[in-house]
């Protein structure tokens, strides 16, 4: 207890807090785009508590991972050497994080630019749509980013409640933004393919990590952000042309 008033006396904590609570609700972007994709294939009446659950697994297993943080440490000494690099359980992990977004959106994307394609459609609709089938695969989504976003926390700072407090507002900021992000890309269909896209990046990123090559979040995050904006732009331009169209007929 003391430790944590100390902690709530010092300017320092307050700044690690703060930094770590941006760090955190950047990392839970990732996460979010991908349970709004996979909740909006749900029927309409699941996909409220499909976003609930999953985000609610997200934070029971960043305060899981965030107990066990001695052993979360070890996850990045390196268990076996390959192409010269030691491998540790959390490039692995990352790595096999990123195939599956990658196979992932790479599927989606197929399923939105191919509509003739019923048999797979049919097939793949009928998997991705069962309730049990979308929360598995955001469980398994939110523990590779659970475990990327702790030891990123680690990393920033040695005092667990901060940790514990960032983690928890980060989660909160998820579950508000999930309902209106999901409706925003169900509303918008050229921003599907957008968020696909982003998540493919992520992906890529998440393998790229894991084989030992640092790519800056930065630069992923800026180029995300200058898509966005494009395609922002985009809508804008669409809808002043249908505007135009309908006073035209009027």
């Amino acid at each position: 207890m003391d430790n944590i008033l100390a902690l709530m006396q010092d300017p320092a904590a307050w700044v690690a807090l703060v930094t770590l609570i941006v760090m955190e609700v950047v990392l839970g972007i990732d996460n979010l785009i991908f349970i709004s994709i996979l909740t909006n294939k749900l029927p309409p009446e699941h996909r409220v508590q499909a976003r609930r659950i999953g985000i609610g697994l997200a934070l029971v297993m960043r305060l899981g991972l965030l107990g066990t943080i001695a052993w979360i440490v070890q996850l990045t000494t390196p268990v076996f050497e390959a192409f010269g690099h030691g491998f540790s359980w959390k490039d692995m992990i990352l790595i096999a994080g990123g195939l599956f977004l990658v196979w992932k959106a790479t599927k989606e994307i197929h399923h939105n630019v191919d509509p003739i394609d019923h048999k797979e459609d049919m097939v793949g609709g009928a998997v991705a749509s069962t309730f049990a089938a979308a929360i598995g695969q955001i469980l398994l989504l939110d523990l590779v980013f659970s475990v990327d976003s702790i030891i990123t926390a680690v990393g920033m700072t040695p005092h667990l409640p901060i940790m514990v407090v960032a983690v928890v507002v980060a989660v909160m900021v998820m579950l508000l933004a999930a309902n209106p992000l999901a409706n925003f890309i169900e509303k918008n269909p050229t921003i599907v393919m957008l968020a696909l896209a982003f998540l493919m990046m992520i992906g890529t990123t998440l393998i790229a990590e894991g084989m030992g090559f640092h790519v800056p979040k930065g630069y992923v995050y800026a180029a995300m952000a200058f898509s966005a904006l494009v395609e922002v732009l985009n809508m804008v331009s669409r809808r002043a042309r249908e505007k135009k169209k309908g006073a035209a007929h009027h």
